[in-house]
């Protein structure tokens, strides 16, 4: 038999929104109630606060912390909670580490600088300063698409070696990269995209940082738990029965219809804010659809 794989952060996390008031302030006691329903209900084994999903970057560093530590006192003694502290200013990227662990989060997830289209040699150097300003380990975020950027395979590979730097949240969608440093590193792989998390399996992920898991988090488990004890038709049927809800909840900006999708189920979400934009009232009605046929049961269309 295998060894049980390496999981610094454990198997299935939800990279959770962040309630906001009907006057767009943070709804504290919201994001605790959201907290509990995805570790206690859903059975996440963490949380990641302030990451896209989270709305993170309309967000000041003051809200940043508070609902950081919201999420904290509700769960953190029951789910590990990883901390968004990376932008595209390295030093404000250091400032948000040393602020999440003296909250208490235990990790920290880590994006490439967006925007600024910094060459290899800059992502190594940002990664290895802000993973020498705390003492929390560090997981990378490769998600090319939004930020302009990925880690090459040799970036990756390199920061490896870096002892705080332990995990890769997988956004990029190439799987012959994501094999590569697999297998030439002892990087935990962690999917970041929903509908890839299964063929990431397949290579040699560990789990998932997913946005559905607000909805489907003990499916998603059952999914991973079918894959690794061998019964592939299992995990194959359950990612299959998922696709609905994996498709329906990106049709735009996720955190967009994650938050209608909590509306539909009655938990604590708020509006989105500017320059996102609510769900309309046919992107609803769609979402309703697919989330029926993903098997999300919802709150009578009158109580919603």
């Amino acid at each position: 038999m295998s060894a049980e794989p390496r999981r610094p952060f454990g198997r299935v996390l939800t990279a959770m929104v962040t309630p906001f008031t009907a006057d767009g302030s943070l709804d504290l006691d919201g994001a605790q109630k959201v907290a509990e329903h995805l570790v206690d209900v859903a059975g996440n084994d963490g949380l990641v606060v302030n990451g896209t999903t989270g709305e993170a970057p309309t967000m000041t560093d003051a809200e940043k912390e508070s609902v950081l530590r919201a999420v904290i006192e509700a769960v953190g003694d029951r789910a590990t909670i990883v901390a968004g502290a990376g932008n595209n200013d390295t030093n404000h990227s250091v400032e948000l580490a040393r602020t999440a662990e003296k909250a208490g989060a235990h990790g920290l997830l880590v994006v490439s600088p967006y925007y600024n289209k910094p060459p290899q040699s800059g992502l190594v150097r940002h990664v290895r300063t802000i993973a020498d300003s705390a003492g929390l380990p560090v997981m990378l975020y490769d998600i090319p698409h939004r930020t302009g950027v990925a880690f090459a395979t040799e970036t990756l590979i390199a920061l490896a070696e870096h002892p705080r730097v332990v995990a890769v949240k997988d956004a990029k969608g190439d799987l012959a990269a994501s094999a590569e440093v697999i297998a030439g590193s002892d990087l935990a792989f962690y999917s970041g995209d929903d509908i890839l998390t299964l063929p990431l399996l397949s290579v040699g992920a560990v789990g998932v940082v997913s946005v559905t898991g607000h909805l489907v988090a003990p499916r998603i488990r059952a999914m991973i738990d079918a894959y690794e004890r061998g019964d592939v038709a299992e995990a194959r049927a359950l990612h299959q029965g998922m696709l609905p809800v994996d498709i329906g909840v990106f049709r735009t900006q996720a955190a967009i219809l994650t938050k209608a999708a909590y509306h539909l189920l009655g938990l604590p979400a708020g509006s989105v804010r500017s320059p996102l934009v609510d769900a309309t009232a046919e992107q609803i009605a769609i979402l309703r659809d697919d989330l029926a046929r993903g098997g999300v049961e919802l709150a009578d269309e009158e109580a919603a």
